[in-house]
């Protein structure tokens, strides 16, 4: 039997109370597919910061190394540890340690889920450039405290990294509808996006058979509002990419059914799924967390994995609950009656 070795950082918040169904859905998974996965759990949160001035030990990185995939709940606690200082304490280090360049983001409708937008059938693949960009973390402060404190953030755009992004968006969309839309702001910033807007062009030439429209990043943004289903792959950097996807996640019904995979297409290193939605503070131990978007994003990485059958059964259990309603109403339906129906779907 093969088996998957599996990095569990629950983490912060509805972390730990969406993780463990999304485990249990994988696992009955396995079963059924004759493979099996085993799970490593790391305390790794804004509570073991609290403990020990670090989001994760100085080894951290290295510990992961040796697992083939990371299973996330979510990073955050602002309230106990800034931000700025989770966020750069593990999330960050881990997608640039492990070369996660492409970060992956479905945005569809499940059966049954009622977005808030008219249109229905739309499935969009967002790309977004994980590494560098405008989260590159380039920058600093001086003269702090006084009247002339100043602040710079630099954004780092790389030919390396640009390319490599823009083509993982190129063979994507050569898999789905064809499409791509690459994602710049190339009339105000006249460095950094129109050479993204060259790379994209000099990559076209490779991909004939893609049909490639670039758009600036406020138009996109209008039109997965108005005309979703004009879409199919979106490829953008760190922040357009970031800001984008909370509009896909808007459309299709919110964030609890926002999953995402941070890929190291090279397989140089284990590759990173998570849902989108964040620690969420507000709703942690109240038992209505909407699990669906970490057993999606879990259902991601059996696919990287290999497990393409395995991940499909997933996908179809998730359809068939949400089409009888289950889990589509933020707050009816409880985390543990989600995952149950989950299971059953697929047993």
């Amino acid at each position: 039997m093969k088996t998957h070795r599996i990095a569990l950082i629950p983490g912060d918040g509805i972390g730990p109370e969406v993780t463990a169904p999304a485990w249990a859905v994988l696992q009955e998974v396995a079963r059924t597919y004759d493979f099996a996965l085993a799970g490593t759990e790391f305390p790794w949160s804004c509570a073991f910061c609290k403990d020990t001035g670090r989001m994760m030990p100085e080894d951290g990185i290295e510990t992961l190394r040796g697992f083939d995939a990371i299973l996330l709940g979510a990073v955050g606690w602002p309230a106990e540890v800034p931000d700025s200082v989770s966020l750069h304490g593990l999330l960050l280090p881990i997608r640039k340690a492990f070369v996660q360049y492409a970060n992956i983001r479905p945005h569809r409708l499940l059966p049954g889920v009622e977005g808030p937008l008219k249109a229905r059938d739309f499935d969009i693949l967002c790309i977004r450039e994980n590494t560098e960009g405008e989260y590159s973390g380039a920058g600093g402060r001086v003269h702090q405290g006084t009247e002339d404190e100043v602040a710079v953030e630099t954004a780092i755009f790389t030919r390396t990294a640009v390319e490599r992004i823009l083509r993982f968006g190129f063979e994507q969309a050569r898999t789905r509808r064809g499409k791509l839309a690459s994602v710049t702001k190339s009339n105000a910033q006249k460095h950094s996006m129109v050479f993204w807007d060259e790379i994209t062009r000099e990559l076209a030439a490779e991909y004939p058979d893609v049909a490639v429209t670039s758009y600036h990043v406020d138009a996109i943004s209008a039109r997965m509002i108005m005309a979703p289903e004009s879409l199919d792959v979106v490829v953008a950097s760190n922040l357009f990419g970031d800001i984008l996807t909370d509009i896909g996640a808007a459309i299709q019904g919110g964030l609890g059914f926002a999953a995402s995979a941070n890929i190291n297409p090279g397989r140089s290193a284990p590759s990173m799924f998570e849902p989108v939605h964040g620690s969420a503070p507000d709703i942690t131990g109240r038992g209505i967390a909407n699990p669906m978007a970490a057993v999606w994003s879990g259902a991601m990485m059996l696919k990287h994995l290999g497990e393409a059958d395995a991940a499909d059964r997933v996908m179809t259990a998730l359809s068939t609950v949400t089409a009888k309603g289950i889990g589509t109403v933020v707050g009816k339906d409880s985390t543990g009656a989600i995952t149950a129906a989950v299971i059953a779907a697929l047993q």
